[in-house]
């Protein structure tokens, strides 16, 4: 089998899995949990497969193009084409990987869930667009993935749609991401008229010739479209309230999917950002503002996920950040270390939700032996959580490092835009893009730190009167599957020698000056929570905060909808907590209040567009209820009046109508004549 037909088979397996999923869910229910792992399974084996091949250009290797006319347009032509490089092989394995350990954990997390087929075929559908996005040598094609997504992410975050979290968070998420993809679009047609092609080679040849008219333009509106599906500011609101979909769904998006898209995004088309310096500052301050503002965000939060997704906010501002200062290879390799280990986060949560019955922090921080109760989770989590924080030799310190390195030589002005299989001319990396994404992510780096320590320490180390519920051992698939993705997580960071060849030969093994200060600011940051947290945790022994929603013999995805039906009642809002015992709010001082709800933004939008929305939408109906259908009204009722007028004629009487019949002719005898005289005269 060559390798085009097995790179064409990985979207495909998935999508095929979809399909007879949706399919047989009800009429062979046996065959659901098959059609959800192996097709997947598959597919990211043949990921594997396909990366082997491609070698990352090693060998003299170079990306794996094939294409089709899809059909004539009489203008831009659009193909099915695929464009496999270094960057599209890792990508796509890192998907696979993921998804299936998805859909193996779902197994057992949604074992009871009546709506599992169609959770399952969704997944595999979400599955398959992402792959689509990455294999995708098309704009056009890539955009159809991309909008899969977004149905996909709609359907799942609402999964639990008899509560009005998921029903609004969903609503949420499709709203914002379309906004964001209104100009995306535009700034494909744009780019595709000046490169007179929608395929990436085509439009990156069309940039090293210098023909690409408005860079500047075609730039900002692919990034309004980043912004929404990578959750940046400011279109980054609608990750954070997502987190009322099932577990395995929020570490899909999370880690491998969706979010993953828009990164990938700008690096596939790196040169066309590179082209406009105004850009790439743009882009730095975006990237800069979302870190150290989810940063803080995180540290306010009691819903343990939603912690986690303003990590994840926070972690794509370093990938941005990365593209920002001009190195693709150091973004694609964050990419990869954090699908790994917040993967194993949100899984891991999903594990400490049902053990605790609560997804919130403030709870279980009065909860004594989680831990115990829990393990697996505890160890993999603890792992994962030092990844997150930087902290060697876990993977996410490699990764973060090889972006503060970026940005360090941007800063210095040794930065140099080497793009591997790009022979045009880039421009310089603007030293404010690089001074901007250094001091935002070593800020960053202290308040991961910080934050990551809480929610250990808030987790793991309750202190209260009250035992942590035993609900006997997890199912074996969830603590397999931590398991699995505790190896990356551990271990990925070695590679980071063997990437270069891969992506575009730039080095990404850590700098010493931007080392020292990383790891030195993320033990800070550790240790200041820590003392923090010896500080508070007597409080908690002594306040209690409410029930907890245990329910024994409920499967874990029960568990987690229970604990999101509950929050609000018990603990306040979605957003926090009034917890006097949580170190969060000793730190953030008068910070804390609006960091708790995402620094007012929602608000600012509400203000800014829902209301004048709406209220433009009250004036539209008043004026189609008052103007519009009266006059609508008036034509019927015209045409009724002379109806009635006209059947009070019809009497049924012969000799009247001979009698208006003779009237009539003589009336029309009289007129002829006086005409006839008129004419004569």
């Amino acid at each position: 089998m060559t390798t085009t037909t097995t790179a064409v088979l990985v979207p495909l397996l998935p999508f095929l899995g979809a399909a007879f999923g949706l399919l047989l869910g009800r009429r062979a229910p046996g065959f659901v949990r098959p059609l959800a792992v192996l097709p997947t399974l598959a597919a990211a084996v043949l990921t594997v497969v396909v990366a082997a091949r491609q070698g990352g250009g090693a060998g003299g290797k170079g990306p794996i193009d094939a294409a089709t006319q899809l059909t004539p347009t009489g203008s831009v032509p659009i193909e099915l084409a695929l464009h496999i490089d270094g960057f599209a092989a890792l990508v796509a394995v890192l998907v696979g990987i993921v998804a299936t350990c998805v859909q193996v954990y779902s197994t057992g997390y949604l074992r009871d869930d009546p709506r599992y087929a169609s959770y399952a075929a969704l997944v595999s559908l979400f599955t398959s667009a992402m792959l689509l996005v990455v294999y995708s040598g098309d704009l056009m094609v890539l955009l159809v993935g991309w909008e899969i997504m977004g149905i996909c992410s709609y359907f799942l975050v609402g999964h639990y749609w008899e509560t009005e979290a998921a029903r609004s968070a969903s609503l949420k998420a499709f709203l914002v991401t379309k906004l964001g993809d209104v100009p995306f679009l535009f700034g494909l047609f744009a780019l595709a008229t000046d490169a007179g092609t929608f395929r990436i080679t085509g439009i990156l040849n069309a940039v090293a010739g210098g023909h690409l008219h408005h860079p500047t333009l075609v730039a900002l509106l692919l990034l309004a479209g980043v912004a929404g599906k990578s959750a940046q500011f400011p279109l980054h609101t609608w990750l954070p309230d997502a987190m009322a979909g099932p577990t395995p769904v929020s570490a899909l998006i999370h880690a491998a999917t969706m979010v993953a898209a828009g990164v990938y995004f700008i690096a596939r088309l790196l040169p066309v950002f590179a082209a406009s310096a105004a850009a790439l500052v743009v882009l730095a301050v975006m990237a800069a503002v979302t870190m150290v503002g989810s940063a803080l965000a995180a540290l306010a939060q009691d819903d343990i996920k939603r912690v986690l997704a303003y990590s994840t906010v926070g972690q794509l501002g370093y990938m941005t950040g990365a593209l920002a200062v001009g190195d693709r290879g150091a973004a694609v390799f964050h990419l990869l270390s954090h699908g790994a280990f917040k993967a194993l986060l949100f899984l891991g949560a999903g594990v400490i939700i049902h053990a605790a019955g609560t997804n919130s922090l403030a709870a279980m921080s009065r909860m004594r032996g989680l831990s115990k109760r829990i393990p697996d989770a505890f160890w993999t989590v603890t792992v994962a959580l030092l990844a997150l924080a930087a902290i060697p030799p876990f993977a996410g310190f490699f990764s973060k490092e090889a972006v503060l390195g970026a940005a360090e030589h941007a800063a210095t002005g040794e930065a140099h835009l080497a793009l591997d299989g790009f022979h045009g001319h880039l421009g310089s990396v603007p030293s404010a893009a690089g001074w901007t994404v250094l001091i935002a992510g070593l800020i960053t780096a202290l308040l991961t730190a910080a934050y990551a320590t809480r929610l250990w320490l808030l987790a793991f180390f309750g202190r209260g009167p009250q035992e942590a519920p035993d609900h006997g051992k997890q199912p074996l698939v969830m603590n397999a599957v931590l398991w699995v993705l505790f190896i990356p997580t551990a271990a990925f960071g070695i590679a980071a020698p063997a990437l270069p060849e891969w992506f575009d030969g730039s080095e990404l093994t850590p700098t010493l000056v931007t080392s020292v200060l990383g790891t030195g600011l993320a033990l800070a940051g550790a240790l200041i929570m820590y003392g923090a947290w010896r500080h508070t945790a007597a409080v908690a022994a002594r306040r209690p905060m409410g029930a907890v929603a245990v329910d024994p013999d409920a499967a874990p995805a029960v568990s987690e909808e229970e604990a999101i039906a509950t929050h609000a009642p018990a603990y306040g809002d979605n957003a926090g907590a009034p917890d006097p015992a949580d170190p969060g709010r000793l730190l953030l001082g008068p910070l804390h209040a609006p960091a708790t709800c995402g620094f007012h933004l929602d608000a600012v939008y509400t203000t800014l567009f829902v209301r004048p929305v709406r209220a433009a939408a009250r004036l539209v109906r008043f004026l189609d209820r008052e103007v519009v259908d009266t006059y609508v009204h008036g034509a019927g009722t015209g045409a009724r009046w002379l109806g009635t007028a006209v059947r009070r004629a019809q009497t049924g009487n012969v000799q009247t109508y001979l009698g208006a019949l003779l009237a009539g002719s003589l009336v029309l005898a009289v007129a002829a004549v006086l005409v006839a005289t008129g004419t004569g005269a």
